[in-house]
């Protein structure tokens, strides 16, 4: 059965951050995953995940001055030497919360650009082999341009062919389901061939991105497809629920925790 992990960032924002962990497990959640956590202390996020429970699935490295727009620096050639200090950072949060998964965000540039690609490529490598001693995998998500626009990481093709020629075993696919079935459609194919290289997956409603139970997708039927290829990771939560988010888990209900 697929392990469900609430996304913290767009799911119970009736709360505030550190008490989203507390309201996620009293809904039968038992993982939790984010956009970012560099808000709040390690040692808080720590305390509330023992205190309830639950399991770290997954957070992004830092992505830059999101506030001016960036979304991530890791196809930025100049940012190199930042880039490197934020996996630092990274690390220290995924030391206290017992993370197995961090997401390396691309940026904003032009996927045609050698120096992008070149800087891309350097950042992946580099970030792969650090958090390897840590026993830690780095995934890669292909973003769609509708709610990214400009988004360097645009196509799945890239990252399966990036993630082969690396040939690091903690290099992995991010394979967001909403993402894909934008971008490519053809979701259920797209999980049968990769999900060898598939290190987490995420859900929600095509197009407009809410709970996972009707719009373009059959979601009943992918959780089955999942778990008839023996994926035994996390699946995420990232979609903003329609209006309160304990009103929206009906679907959810088959799968938590008692």
């Amino acid at each position: 059965m697929p392990v469900f992990a609430a996304n913290l960032t767009m799911m119970f924002n009736e709360w505030d951050f550190l008490d989203r962990f507390d309201a996620a497990a009293d809904a039968g959640f038992s993982a939790v995953e984010y956009l970012f956590p560099y808000e709040a202390a390690p040692e808080a996020i720590a305390e509330r995940l023992a205190r309830n429970d639950l399991q770290q699935a997954l957070f992004n490295l830092p992505p830059g001055d999101w506030g001016a727009g960036e979304r991530g620096i890791a196809a930025l050639p100049e940012r190199f030497d930042d880039l490197k200090a934020d996996v630092e950072r990274a690390l220290d949060y995924a030391a206290a919360t017992g993370v197995k998964r961090l997401h390396l965000m691309a940026g904003i540039a032009d996927p045609h650009d050698p120096e992008a690609a070149a800087s891309y490529r350097r950042c992946v490598a580099y970030t792969a082999g650090r958090l390897a001693e840590k026993g830690i995998d780095l995934l890669l998500e292909p973003i769609n341009g509708r709610n990214m626009p400009g988004y360097f990481l645009n196509d799945f093709a890239i990252a399966e062919r990036l993630i082969a020629e690396c040939g690091l075993p903690n290099l992995k696919l991010q394979f967001d389901i909403y993402h894909r079935q934008i971008l490519h459609g053809d979701v259920t194919k797209a999980l049968r061939r990769l999900l060898e290289i598939t290190g987490h997956i995420q859900i929600a409603s095509v197009p407009s991105r809410n709970e996972p139970d009707g719009e373009e997708l059959n979601y009943p039927y992918l959780f089955s497809e999942i778990d008839r290829l023996g994926y035994d990771g996390f699946i995420g939560c990232e979609y903003v629920p329609r209006s309160q988010t304990l009103d929206g888990l009906g679907w959810f209900k088959p799968f938590a925790r008692s």
